[in-house]
């Protein structure tokens, strides 16, 4: 890379990088509104079968559905609950109640909307990013079949509904990068970011990591640097989003993201500054306590990407030779493999700076890593789903430059077999047997 006053002219025959996912022509809207309607379709009536079984609170509900329960008035309005988190995911879960009944569907329903939606994202993120359906397809494939978003789209806590406005995000975010002008893209990530933080805080380390991005590559146009031998397909030109000014761009990333967070706490607090102020600082020194008794399922987060410790949901005995249970552990056969393909996205991003490798890692590593910088002392393997969902990602990407078009339905088939396999210790409703248990249990820790 090198410092020049002008970037060098598109190599002839070829298409610039702002124009490749413009130009596609197997991208028509229509088909992708198709497409996109069908995931959204099946995905959630698969999350809504057997949906309210165990009919009790599993694992944190005995927190949130509390909290929504309050904000119907159906609670006490003194203390008020779980004050550590935002409003926005508790809300859905409490207008879900006042529309179904204060019942398991009713707590639950809102997860499993968010959870189709998630997987939705998850196509768009890859039609962002490699121009064509398969891959695109494959990718809300492995995110489904990942096990991990599946559980958490079937209980009524939290983290679904941030990765799902995150995802939306990323998706705007992908989509407008490789633009002259992403004002409108950005701006949606903007709004997508901010609903995210609202959820939850969690949700705000795939917006730094946007922010990143952008500072990235403005600094990078501020110092006029273009690199010496320039592809299509580079991370960083210095004519990027050269439609859009400073002013534009901190519209998109800092007023709308505040706007949409703050308008949250409006139906709680009405227009009250001070109210919400103290909202946050109530969040902010929740969050950051260490003072937290230790936890059966707590994991250090170095584990996550190894699956050493799941964190069991629930486990009934039905009989003495049954139980219902419910682990959430992600899919062994996604989860591992996805290391090896973030590595080759790793080599590609330092040895060729494809854009497609850069973005992956960016985001993948941006919802992991902060985690290792948190004060808290408690921690799950479910903080990991952010970063283990766009793992899905990183896997069509390898798979699809092997340039062996039945390696990746395949590969597909595998994980979908894996999905299969621990379904019975994924839904409470399917059960199992112990012996099934047992031979699920791969490792001692597991259990």
């Amino acid at each position: 890379m090198q410092r020049r006053a002008a970037f060098d002219q598109p190599v002839p025959g070829k298409p610039r990088a702002s124009q490749v996912a413009s130009c596609a022509p197997s991208l028509s809207a229509a088909r992708c509104l198709v497409i996109a309607l069908s995931i959204f379709v099946v995905t959630h009536v698969a999350l809504l079968i057997g949906l309210s079984k165990p009919e009790k609170f599993v694992f944190d509900e005995v927190h949130y559905v509390p909290a929504a329960r309050q904000m119907l008035g159906l609670a006490p309005a003194v203390p008020q609950l779980n004050p550590m988190h935002p409003p926005l995911a508790k809300e859905f879960i409490a207008l879900s109640i006042r529309t179904f009944g204060d019942n398991a569907f009713g707590w639950r329903y809102p997860g499993a909307l968010f959870g189709a939606l998630a997987v939705v994202a998850i196509y768009l993120c890859g039609l962002a990013l490699f121009g064509t359906q398969a891959p695109a397809i494959a990718a809300a494939l492995i995110a489904w079949f990942n096990q991990m978003l599946y559980v958490q789209a079937r209980i009524a806590m939290l983290d679904i509904f941030a990765l799902a406005f995150s995802l939306l995000a990323i998706a705007a975010f992908l989509y407008g990068y490789r633009r002259p002008r992403p004002q409108l893209a950005f701006a949606l990530a903007g709004a997508g970011f901010g609903f995210a933080a609202a959820c939850k805080w969690s949700g705000v380390f795939a917006y730094l990591t946007a922010i990143g991005v952008v500072a990235l590559v403005r600094l990078l146009q501020y110092w006029r640097t273009s690199f010496a031998e320039p592809n299509e397909d580079d991370w960083y030109r210095p004519d990027l989003w050269d439609g859009m000014t400073s002013y534009q761009i901190t519209i998109c990333f800092l007023i709308v993201p505040a706007v949409c967070y703050v308008a949250s706490f409006i139906p709680l607090y009405g227009l009250s500054i001070t109210a919400i102020a103290e909202a946050q600082h109530r969040i902010f020194a929740d969050n950051i306590t260490t003072a937290i008794a230790g936890h059966t399922y707590m994991s250090a987060w170095p584990s996550w990407p190894l699956l050493l410790r799941p964190v069991w949901l629930l486990f009934d005995k039905t009989d003495d030779q049954h139980i219902a249970a419910v682990v959430l552990l992600g899919n062994p056969l996604v989860l591992w493999p996805a290391l090896l393909a973030l590595l080759v996205c790793l080599r590609d991003f330092i040895a060729a700076r494809r854009d497609s490798a850069f973005l992956i890692l960016a985001f993948y590593f941006g919802c992991y890593l902060p985690w290792a910088l948190l004060p808290r002392a408690l921690s799950f393997l479910y903080y990991y789903l952010p970063s283990a969902t766009l793992a899905s990602l990183a896997l069509p990407y390898v798979l699809t430059r092997v340039r062996v078009p039945w390696l990746l339905w395949l590969y597909v088939a595998l994980v979908a077999v894996g999905f299969m396999a621990m379904l019975p210790i994924s839904a409470a409703f399917v059960g199992t047997s112990m012996p099934t248990f047992n031979r699920l249990m791969l490792f001692q820790s597991w259990i």
